[in-house]
C-alpha cells in the first residue's frame, strides 16, 4: 500500500510584529495539525512593497515567496485587523504572488483564514475583505469554522501559548477542514 503525500500547508502571518497574536496562532495550529499534514510557516517582512516596474524581474524574496505558494498544497492564513480590514503586508504579499499577469501562483490553492485581535470583533472584518480577495485571485477559501480570535491578550499565556480551550477546538477543526478540502481535490 503506498504511502499517502502528505499535506503541505503554508502558515503566513499578516502581521510583522514580533510577538504577533496571528503568529501565535499558527504556532498552535501546527501543534493541532493532523498527522497527514505539516504547517511551514514563513516570515513576510523582507518583501518590498509591489512596485509593477519589478515584476518581471522581481525580488529574489518575492522569487521565494511564489516558489514556497506553488510547492504548497494549501494556505493558511492568519490575519490581524488594522483600521477595518486585513494588513497591508498581507495584500502586499498577496499582490506579488499575482504578477505578473498570467503568473498567479495561488491560483486554485484551497485556503483556510483565522485571525485574532485585541478588539471585541476578532477580525470579522479583516476576514470578510481577505475572503473577497483569495475568491478574486481564484483561491478557494474555506467557510467554516470562522476562526476569530478576540481579546487575544486573554487567549494566550505571556509566552505566546495559545491557552483557551475553545480556541484550541476551533483551530483544530479548520485545519481538519482545510486537510480534507485538499486532499478531496487532489482525488478530483
Amino acid at each position: 500500500m503506498d504511502t499517502p503525500t502528505p499535506v503541505n500547508i503554508l502558515g503566513i502571518a499578516g502581521s510583522l510584529r514580533q510577538g504577533s497574536y496571528n503568529r501565535a496562532l499558527l504556532r498552535a495550529a501546527r501543534i493541532f495539525c493532523p498527522r497527514e499534514a505539516a504547517i511551514e510557516i514563513i516570515e513576510l517582512d523582507g518583501i518590498p512593497p509591489f512596485n509593477q516596474d519589478h515584476e518581471l524581474d522581481p525580488p529574489e524574496s518575492v522569487v521565494h515567496l511564489k516558489a514556497l505558494v506553488r510547492s504548497s498544497d494549501a494556505v493558511l492564513f492568519a490575519t490581524p485587523e488594522y483600521n477595518y480590514s486585513f494588513s497591508g503586508v498581507l495584500k502586499n504579499a498577496i499582490d506579488w504572488g499575482t504578477r505578473p499577469y498570467g503568473d498567479n501562483a495561488w491560483a486554485g490553492k484551497p485556503a483556510a483564514i483565522m485571525g485574532a485581535s485585541t478588539g471585541q470583533f476578532g477580525t470579522v472584518r479583516a476576514q470578510l475583505h481577505l475572503r473577497q480577495v483569495l475568491q478574486g485571485i481564484n483561491m478557494l477559501p474555506l467557510t467554516r469554522p470562522e476562526v476569530m480570535v478576540p481579546e487575544a491578550a486573554s487567549k494566550f499565556d505571556p509566552e505566546g501559548n495559545l491557552v483557551n480551550e475553545q480556541t484550541m477546538a476551533l483551530v483544530t477543526r479548520l485545519i481538519q477542514g482545510l486537510v480534507q478540502l485538499t486532499l478531496q481535490m487532489r482525488k478530483a
